[in-house]
């Protein structure tokens, strides 16, 4: 069988700008748009921007062009076919399979502004464009208008979570947490691909940083069999060591996470390198100890 790539491509940007027009429409940021705003903002002939419009309609969304309100959804979406649609979305942006806990814990918490907001943050990645984003503080209230260089999303934890420079740091943000998105015409120049991946091959969990850290851990034979199934990092070694021990090696970009992740293990772990990650371990250990005075 032979497959025309050209065709499949052509198909593929069909689709996401189709998913696109929907997400910039149930924004708050983009109403009121006419098709000709659509056909601008996209790169494409306002014919082209109709069409969408009516294979939207064909897919069940109820989305029509009006004189006066410009281009509207005008029924409210269900949460199976969001579901779909984010799922859609995450396959023609990235590879690999679309966290379904991410998007439900997401749709319940923003519901179709959970959609909006996902397609807003990746068309300023698309475009190098700073976002600004009024956001959840772990402390309560907003962070208003923080500006956000967004590169990247992805999902840890069971959350979705957007990659972006804030500040000068390179950060992570829950989009659960994002509130409101809104592009601005000001560029930025991303990370290269290369520094993206170093960001995620050191990073444990969901912390993320710049550091390379050398960590080395004594565990039992058994965690450490455990261990060797889950493969928790990209890069780790495990070597017999004295006593009938396992050395286990890697490289963290934070001590912040694993720190809390070694105490939890309890007995039958611990931490040789470096100095500073053994301080925390006993430090989160005596506050979790605190809990129970």
């Amino acid at each position: 069988m032979v497959v025309n790539y050209s065709s499949l491509q052509e198909l593929q940007t069909k689709l996401k700008r189709q998913i696109e027009i929907l997400g910039v429409i149930l924004s708050q940021n983009f109403r009121s748009l006419k098709t000709f705003d659509l056909a601008e903002m996209f790169g494409v002939e306002e014919l082209t921007i109709k069409r969408d419009l009516k294979e939207l309609r064909s897919a069940g969304i109820d989305i029509h062009s009006e004189k006066r309100r410009g281009v509207s959804v005008c029924r409210k979406i269900d949460d199976i076919t969001l579901k779909e649609f984010i799922g859609y979305y995450h396959a023609l942006c990235y590879a690999g399979s679309l966290p379904v806990r991410a998007t439900s814990l997401l749709l319940k918490k923003l519901d179709e502004k959970g959609l909006a907001n996902m397609i807003t943050l990746q068309l300023c990645i698309d475009r190098n464009k700073v976002a600004v984003i009024d956001y959840e503080k772990e402390s309560g209230g907003i962070d208003f208008r923080r500006r956000i260089s967004p590169m990247f999303i992805f999902e840890s934890m069971n959350y979705w979570r957007v990659l972006a420079k804030s500040d000068g740091l390179i950060k992570q943000f829950h989009i659960n947490k994002i509130v409101e998105v809104r592009q601005t015409d000001e560029s930025f120049t991303p990370l290269s691909k290369q520094e993206v991946d170093d960001i995620f091959r050191y990073s444990w969990r969901s912390w993320l940083g710049t550091e390379k850290i050398p960590v080395k851990l004594e565990i039992d034979h058994t965690l450490a069999d455990e261990l060797r199934l889950k493969q928790l990092m990209d890069y780790e070694k495990f070597e017999e060591g004295a006593g009938g021990k396992v050395i286990y090696s890697t490289i963290v970009n934070s001590l912040e996470e694993i720190s809390r992740w070694i105490a939890s293990q309890g007995k039958g772990m611990k931490v040789l390198e470096p100095a500073e990650l053994k301080e925390r371990v006993i430090d989160v250990a005596k506050q979790t100890l605190g809990n129970y005075d």
